[in-house]
């Protein structure tokens, strides 16, 4: 059975910071690309930031470019994203994503991040 478990979400001040940790169970983890997405209430699940399976090249969405970083571990079976500089609009549950086009997807429960002073 396939898990992604994340974790390390929380309440955080404007300008703080966060790491989210994804771990993986039950896939061969190295062979799948990594993203994180992120929903806030009320609008649309977006895309926040993707991974390559080697870890080679990485992506993200303007409004985080310069303040998140992704990164994963094959030998750990983990994706993480370092948040920085974390702003009011980065309020979300934000889920991880291990995709292939060939295996297909699976997601993660979701982990709540509130930035507030």
């Amino acid at each position: 059975q396939v898990q992604l478990v994340e974790s390390g979400g929380g309440l955080v001040q404007p300008g703080g910071s966060l790491r989210l940790s994804c771990a993986s169970s039950g896939l061969t983890f190295s062979w799948y690309n990594m993203r994180w997405y992120r929903q806030a209430p009320g609008k649309e699940r977006e895309l926040v930031a993707e991974i390559t399976t080697t870890g080679t090249t990485s992506n993200y969405a303007d409004s985080v470019k310069g303040r998140f970083t992704i990164s994963r571990d094959n030998r750990e079976n983990s994706a993480y994203l370092q948040m920085n500089s974390l702003k009011p609009e980065d309020t979300a549950i934000y889920y991880c994503n291990a995709y292939d086009d060939f295996m297909g997807e699976y997601w993660g429960q979701g982990t709540q991040v509130t930035v507030s002073s």
